[in-house]
This record gives structure tokens, C-alpha cells and sequence, in this order.
């Protein structure tokens, strides 16, 4: 037999979770035409001897949707050889929509997922109204790495209600109808499902609850009917409102979810709290039931982080002197009150005290700043620049925010910060790896490249997973969940999306660098990938040795 393309000689992870053999994989019009031993000639030939050969991953939760319009790399996912990748997530999104409506989904995104409004205004090209000419559009504009849609509620509802209506109101039976009708088209033209918030910290367009938190139960029934007669596609909600906590009543929503649809449903999010040590398994024992039913919740890999300046310093509410000279202040009080050596004399002394800060000055880290004289402790932590200057942390972190004219953008770990916890819930078989949150947050965190991380800081230093088991969850288990049959395997008659590393050396930094390649010039967090020698995507090699070889083989995929 003649192939395209044989990987010889690699030793073989093939995403189900069974042990590692050597062997070779034989790639034919970008399907995966034999695997083990490999007879036949074939056109180009990769040396994969002491590398592993894996699925492609498939990260379950991306907020690319603008992105598309001018990133045909992707490469925040796809250096990471991520493959596949599910957008239109949280229930924000850009399509459907009127030309009307545009700033208002910019507003929406701007305010749940921290996009920057420039960069939407600059970047999206807005060649599309309804869902499949969205679809359509992203289709014409060639991609590295496959993409699937989910529909998401909130442009989906002010499309019909308008922007005023659609964040107050609940839909009519008519507008219901209408908008159920619009959503069979977008499954209809391949989407694969639809998406929805009900957090309560998801505000968008002119400061009001994003349309998607005003969805009835009656509207959900009817959405729900929607994906259950089309026999497939699955609902992803932003449901809990309280770290490692499932509320009884979002245990409720989730099962009337379940029932309505009878399609599986991902929700978010499933992160720790250092105060509750036995929250996170708390929450999947009491969703037992639910996830028996085809639940599943998404957890994140590394500690949340929650981004603030100290021009709005709501992390310092229960300090006292913070909240006498610093809240409801000028911008002039306020770094008057920062460069004084009683008011930070008091601060110190109240957390001698016991006084609690969200987060903790030594790890606050400096994602952005104004004064490109400080530009050098961009992404490093508070605690790293303090040792750097011989000073005090509380000192350091004040002296940058007024050098900086307090536009400095900090983050602090919010929540997920239990790395005990976060091992148990890796272990886990009930929890879906996600939340890489791509394309959003893009200034404060990068999670892309999470796959390279969980390898090499999971699997090979800390051998929480097994390299077999880790490569299961992020390849076949997302994939069986989405329904994406001819992804996350190394079988014949898959897609040729495939992953050639090296485990010694696989990994990524944490925090990343700063590149400033968004439209306007704006900069985003990048990790480059370490140890990655081929990335294929249907069957063509999209980076290689790190670089991208400018293929833009990706598809549309869809649920099955």
C-alpha cells in the first residue's frame, strides 16, 4: 500500500488510555490509514524514534469567535498541539448579530471574557448576521487547527428581543419560537450545540446581566427540544456562583438541562477553595447522579487568577486603612496615600493582624504596565522584583503601582490555588479538562498552552497521571463528550491529527511574555511550546520543531 505520509519508529499513546508500544502510523488523504507495523511505500517519511506519537488535543472551551477574523494561526493552541478546538463559550459570542447590535456584543465581550474593545472595533470583520454565515465566514478563512461551534444564547437572544430588551426580559412564546427556529439553522448548517450563563458575575452590554442570564425555563425547554431532536450536540453553561460549591438550585437547573435536551451537558466551573478542603469532591459526589447522565463539570490546571489595579483595589476591602484613604478617593489621594510611609506602616500592621487580603503581596504578579520603564517586571511576581530591588514586597508592590501612575494591571490567585486539590481532581474520571478560556483574558493569563504544561509539570515532575492516562483526558474524553468520532484516536479512519514530542522535554512557562501582534499592535500573553517536533493537523504538518510551516489545513468539525 502506498501512504502519503508514515511516522516511524515513535513509540505510539494512541488516546484511549492503553499502554505505549513502538510502532509506526501511515497517514492517507489526511485520514490515518494504518497503525503498528506499516508496510508499503509512502511519499515522506517522519523520524519519530524516542518520541511519543499522540492524538491531536481537543480543548473543550475557547473564546476565539472574534479572533478567527484575523489569527488564522491560532497559534496560542496550536504550538501546543491543540487541533481541535470548541468556541463560542459562556453564552457570549459575535454571531448571530445585526449590524446594530455590534457594539453591544463587543461590550459583552469586553466585560465577561476581558477583551480589549480596540482590538474587537480593529480586528472582527464582520462578514456575516445570522449563525451559518458566521459559520461560513470562519470556513472561508483558512485556519491552522479544526474549529467547532457552539451557539451562544446571548447574541442569540438580543438578534431577536434587541439589545435593551434582551438583558431584561424573558423571550415570548413567539420570540422563543423565532429564536429556536434560528438555533435548528446553526445545527442544521454544523454547529454543535449551545451555550448559556446564569453567573451572576456575567454583566455585559451597559453594565446590565448579559442577555443569556435572562433565558426562561420555558426558553431553555424549547432550545433544548431543539438539540434533542437533532439526536445530537451538547449544552455548555456558566452555572456555579461560589468556588468548589454545586447550590441546590444549580444542581436543579443542570438536571432540568439534562431533561429538557437528553444531550449531554459541560458546565463550569469546578475550582477549589483553599477554606473548603473537601469542596471539589463535596461537588462531584453530590453531582453523582447528573454526571451518570452525561455531565460533566470543567476544572483548570493552575491556580485562577483575578486581574485588579490599585485604582480599583477591591481586593483590599477588609483593610481598614485601605478603605479610609483609598476607596471612593482621587486619583491624586490615592497615590498620595500609597507613597505615605504611615499609610503603609498601617497596612502592614493590620495584616501583622490578621486582617486578610485576597491575595498576598510576594505573589501578586504585574501582568501590565503604562511606564515602559517598568516594562522589564511585566508577568513576573511582586515577590520576584522585591528580591531584584532588596526591598520590601508591600513596599515594592506600591512603589510600581505609583511609579506606574497606578494603571498597573496586577492579578492575584482568586481560587483553584489548592495544588493538592487540583492532583485529586486530575486523578478524577468525572471532571473534564477545560477552561483554557483562548482568546479571552489575553493581557492577564494565558491557559492555551495547557496541554504542554499538564505534561510536563503533571505528568513528569509531579506524576500525578501517568503519561497514557494524561493524554486520554485531554484527546479521547473531550472528543467522545463532543461527539467528535473521528478525533482524540490514533485509529484507522480518523482524522490525521497527531502530536510527535518529546517527553523529556515537553512543557511551557507559566506565566509567558508579552507579543504585540493584536490588531492596533495591543500585546497578549504567549508561552512558547518546549519539546514539540510535529504538530499535523488532517493529515499536514502545521508547526515543526516550534515554527509554523504556514499550512492552514484546519476543518469544521462537528457533533455527532
Amino acid at each position: 500500500m502506498s501512504h502519503d505520509l508514515v511516522i516511524r519508529n515513535g513509540t505510539i499513546i494512541d488516546g484511549t488510555g492503553a499502554a505505549r508500544f513502538v510502532g509506526d502510523v501511515g497517514i492517507t488523504a489526511g485520514l490515518i490509514s494504518a497503525v503498528g507495523q506499516v508496510d508499503g511505500t509512502a511519499a515522506d517519511v517522519i523520524d519519530a524514534a524516542g518520541r511519543i506519537v499522540c492524538p491531536g488535543f481537543v480543548d473543550p472551551h475557547t473564546h476565539y469567535d472574534a479572533q478567527v477574523s484575523w489569527d488564522p494561526l491560532l497559534e496560542g493552541s496550536a504550538e501546543h498541539g491543540v487541533t481541535t478546538i470548541v468556541m463560542g463559550n459562556c453564552g457570549v459570542g459575535v454571531a448571530p448579530c445585526r449590524e446594530a447590535h455590534r457594539s453591544a456584543l463587543i461590550e459583552d465581550l469586553i466585560n465577561v471574557e476581558g477583551m480589549s474593545g480596540e482590538v474587537l472595533h480593529a480586528g472582527i470583520k464582520w462578514e456575516w448576521e445570522d449563525f451559518p454565515d458566521y459559520m461560513s465566514a470562519v470556513k472561508r478563512r483558512a485556519c491552522t487547527i479544526n474549529r467547532a461551534f457552539l451557539v451562544p444564547l446571548a447574541p442569540l437572544r438580543t438578534f431577536v428581543l434587541g439589545t435593551t430588551d434582551a438583558s431584561e426580559r424573558a423571550a415570548t412564546p413567539e420570540e422563543t419560537r423565532r429564536i429556536a427556529e434560528l438555533l435548528r439553522e446553526a445545527m442544521n448548517a454544523g454547529a454543535s450545540g449551545f451555550s448559556s450563563t446564569s453567573n451572576r458575575s456575567h454583566v455585559g452590554y451597559q453594565g446590565k446581566p448579559v442577555a443569556a442570564r435572562l433565558t426562561s425555563r420555558d426558553e431553555y425547554a424549547a432550545y433544548g427540544a431543539v438539540l434533542k431532536a437533532a439526536g445530537r450536540g451538547v449544552i455548555e453553561m456558566a452555572v456555579t456562583n461560589r468556588f468548589a460549591t454545586l447550590a441546590d438550585d444549580e444542581y436543579e437547573f443542570l438536571e432540568f438541562l439534562l431533561n429538557v435536551s437528553g444531550r449531554p451537558v459541560t458546565w463550569i466551573s469546578l475550582l477549589n477553595d483553599p477554606n473548603k478542603p473537601n469542596g471539589c469532591k463535596d461537588v462531584l459526589d453530590k453531582a453523582a447522579p447528573l454526571l451518570a447522565r452525561g455531565s460533566a463539570p470543567q476544572m483548570l490546571i493552575r491556580p485562577m487568577l483575578r486581574e485588579f489595579t490599585l485604582k480599583q483595589p477591591y481586593p483590599l476591602n477588609e483593610i481598614n486603612v485601605a478603605a479610609e484613604r483609598i476607596f471612593n478617593r482621587s486619583l491624586d489621594e490615592q497615590r498620595s496615600a500609597y507613597a505615605d510611609p504611615a499609610f503603609r506602616a498601617a497596612f502592614h500592621k493590620e495584616l501583622d493582624e490578621g486582617r486578610r487580603f485576597t491575595g498576598r503581596a510576594p505573589s501578586v504578579i504585574v501582568c501590565k504596565v503604562a511606564n515602559p520603564a517598568l516594562r522589564q517586571y511585566e508577568t513576573r511576581t511582586i515577590g520576584e522584583i522585591a528580591a531584584d530591588r532588596n526591598a520590601d514586597p508591600l513596599d515594592t508592590w506600591f512603589d510600581i503601582a505609583v511609579e506606574d501612575g497606578l494603571e498597573t494591571l496586577f492579578a492575584y490567585e482568586r481560587a483553584n490555588n489548592d495544588r493538592t486539590q487540583i492532583a485529586d481532581m486530575l486523578r478524577d474520571s468525572r471532571t473534564m479538562i477545560g477552561l483554557s478560556d483562548g482568546g479571552a483574558h489575553v493581557d492577564m493569563l494565558y491557559e492555551a498552552g495547557y496541554p504542554t504544561y499538564l505534561l510536563s509539570y503533571w505528568v513528569r515532575q509531579e506524576k500525578v497521571l501517568t503519561l497514557e492516562h494524561a493524554i486520554k483526558r485531554i484527546t479521547s474524553e473531550p472528543a467522545q463528550f463532543f461527539g467528535f468520532q473521528d478525533r482524540g484516536r490514533l485509529k484507522v479512519g480518523n482524522a490525521a491529527d497527531i502530536v510527535v514530542f518529546d517527553a523529556a522535554t515537553i512543557g511551557s512557562a507559566e506565566r509567558g511574555s508579552f507579543v504585540n501582534d493584536l490588531p492596533t499592535g495591543a500585546g497578549r500573553l504567549h508561552a512558547k511550546a518546549r519539546g514539540i517536533a510535529h504538530v499535523l493537523v488532517n493529515g499536514t504538518e502545521i508547526y515543526r520543531d516550534g515554527e509554523s510551516t504556514g499550512a492552514l489545513p484546519g476543518s469544521i468539525v462537528k457533533s455527532q
